[in-house]
């Protein structure tokens, strides 16, 4: 009986041996793989809180007016120098600002830092997407932003859909996604509330 539970103690080892390797690769890989983009946190625009309006000159000189967005999906993203996940995604949104067409506006705003650490922050990573400066944090406040980043998706008639608390890949198929529903669903909407032609 004793030789016989040693030869499966012995059979086991190997077993075990393995397990234990398949789970130390696991555990290191979750460590160095590279980021799954899962640290987010999607929830629908309030419906009972109206959009605030978009009226903002950015770090080029261009003036951006709600009116002026209108028929556009805006994607609205609140950054910092300061803040890891924030530089994290904006080289994606740097990738969504080069492949979208006129339909679609990648719009961001650094909050509560000089408007000139911003600049120098853009000039250094070579980054092109508009910026708005918001030294004073007062946009954040308006918008009901606390945690950074945080994106707002505008749909085209000009009303927030969506707000994305949590760095994402906005260059992949999900963002992708996101922005499509936000333009399809206020073309449906549009189409509905439309009477409809009388026939003769």
């Amino acid at each position: 009986m004793h030789a016989r539970s040693q030869d499966l103690q012995t059979k086991a080892q190997p077993v075990l041996g393995l397990f234990l390797g398949v789970c130390l690769a696991v555990l290191l890989t979750s460590f160095v793989a590279p980021k799954a983009w899962a640290q987010f946190d999607k929830t629908a625009w309030p419906a009972k809180v109206d959009t605030p309006k978009i009226e903002a000159i950015d770090l080029q000189g261009k003036a951006w007016t709600s009116a002026e967005l209108t028929g556009k999906v805006v994607v609205l993203n609140f950054w910092a120098t300061w803040c890891a996940p924030c530089k994290d995604e904006l080289p994606t949104l740097q990738t969504l600002h080069d492949i979208s067409d006129a339909q679609t506006v990648v719009l961001t705003i650094n909050v509560r830092e000089p408007a000139a650490r911003a600049e120098r922050y853009m000039q250094s990573t070579g980054m092109t997407f508009p910026v708005i400066s918001d030294a004073k944090g007062e946009l954040a406040k308006r918008w009901g932003v606390t945690v950074y980043p945080t994106t707002i998706l505008i749909a085209p008639n000009g009303q927030a859909r969506w707000r994305v608390v949590g760095d994402v890949d906005w260059s992949g198929p999900q963002a992708n996604a996101w922005l499509a529903d936000v333009r399809q669903n206020v073309s449906a909407a549009n189409a509905a509330s439309k009477p409809a032609t009388p026939k003769r």
